[in-house]
């Protein structure tokens, strides 16, 4: 185990951890306030971390909790016995209600930990259907989510198959044992008080955006091995990093860890190629060494090692799945890049390294953007789609430059850290 985890034995117990997780989720990650319904996702593996969820979010004056389990097992079952036809179904009744409920005021947790390669040995096509499928049904709900509608948040909790994925060499109980002192780490739970440590983590990271608010880029530049990528920024774009408001006033922190600072691309001013930097495990499949090419902010070219047919597909979910939703800086020193562990999961590795996402833009970094029509975002530049899927990027062999609005350059990033601020 590397050293940049403490076990958990130099704090408290593992239930302690996993309590104090618990309440980071809640307090930090929802800020929660008295009256709100609760919506909570989790793998069944996860069921001692959403019960002291549960009551922590009572404690913290919740009227309603209401959660739902998935199951990976039944989940392959669907893909080895279930009509053909079926994987053009999804359940939207189940969407629409969460949608309904988020309409109502009820905030947003998820619990992650599935399998990174769940579907690897699975048909492309059918994933690919699947996928689709849910992306629409789920769109209700997920306009309400990327528009920041709602406080919301995403923690994680060491499941085996993902813990085995990680520590390959070790034995079951010895793999998760280490992806929860991992998790406790890198979400700050194993310091003598996380909710400081958040406090002042948050503090540092909108001293960033401010920063980068007061530069007004018109693009960014990314060069390293295998990536020259040019990426416009949108008009009136604005960073954003660590807590945030929502537009219900809740101050949330929408990833517990979060070491990142975001903002929106323009949808049609991205060009250039570039390399991914680490795996993107995608809905159970695996996609390695990811080599795409932009032009005018559409991916023109697409290439992978592993999972290139199921990459194909996603590209192919709309227009908007071939442009760019997101981009975002994250140093290499970053406590879950020093790790030194590759985690096959999106909410850590992203944190490892700067990133862009393929598909939907995040109206809250618009300027005005919570009060615009869809047509207003769309001519300032911010994509459409019904996907949102973040892949790395970054590395300490990747600069970033920003050029200004009259076109100057200015180092930015150097070796994966920054120079500027």
């Amino acid at each position: 185990m590397n050293e940049q985890f403490r076990s958990p034995a130099d704090v408290s117990s593992h239930d302690q951890l996993l309590d104090r997780l618990a309440e980071v989720a809640v307090r930090v990650g929802l800020g929660l306030k008295p009256g709100q319904e609760v919506v909570l996702t989790a793998p069944l593996e996860a069921v001692p971390l959403a019960r002291r969820i549960t009551e922590h979010a009572y404690k913290a004056g919740a009227s309603l909790v209401t959660t739902f389990f998935s199951d990976e097992e039944a989940t392959l079952m669907r893909y080895r016995h279930g009509r053909d036809e079926g994987f053009d179904t999804a359940a939207s009744w189940l969407y629409e209600g969460m949608a309904a409920a988020y309409r109502n005021g009820a905030a947003r947790l998820a619990i992650v930990g599935e399998d990174p390669s769940l579907l690897a040995k699975e048909d492309a096509d059918k994933v690919s259907r699947a996928n689709r499928a849910r992306s629409k049904a789920y769109m209700p709900a997920l306009n309400l989510i990327a528009g920041f509608d709602i406080n919301w948040s995403i923690v994680s909790a060491a499941t085996p198959a993902w813990a085995k994925a990680v520590f390959p060499d070790d034995p079951e109980d010895v793999a998760v044992s280490k992806l929860w002192q991992a998790i406790f780490s890198a979400s700050r739970v194993d310091t003598p008080d996380p909710i400081a440590a958040w406090e002042k983590h948050n503090a540092a990271l909108q001293a960033r955006t401010r920063m980068l608010n007061d530069k007004n880029y018109a693009a960014l530049h990314f060069r390293g091995p295998g990536t020259d990528l040019r990426v416009g920024l949108a008009d009136g774009h604005e960073w954003a990093g660590g807590s945030s408001q929502a537009k219900n006033g809740v101050v949330c922190n929408a990833n517990i860890p979060t070491e990142e600072v975001f903002t929106t691309p323009h949808k049609d001013r991205v060009d250039g190629y570039v390399t991914s930097t680490k795996p993107l495990s995608y809905n159970g499949t695996l996609i390695q060494d990811i080599q795409v090419k932009f032009e005018s902010g559409r991916i023109v070219d697409a290439k992978a090692r592993t999972g290139e047919a199921v990459l194909g597909k996603v590209l192919d979910t709309d227009d908007g799945a071939r442009r760019l939703g997101e981009v975002a800086l994250v140093p290499f020193s970053s406590p879950i890049s020093q790790s030194g562990l590759l985690f096959f999961n999106t909410l850590f590795d992203e944190n490892a390294s700067s990133h862009i996402a393929l598909g939907q833009a995040y109206s809250k970094c618009i300027r005005g953007g919570g009060d615009m029509s869809e047509e207003e975002l769309a001519s300032r530049g911010a994509n459409k789609s019904l996907i949102h899927i973040d892949w790395m990027i970054g590395s300490d062999k990747v600069d970033v430059d920003g050029i200004t609005q009259d076109g100057a350059s200015e180092p930015l990033m150097r070796g994966g850290e920054w120079v500027t601020g």
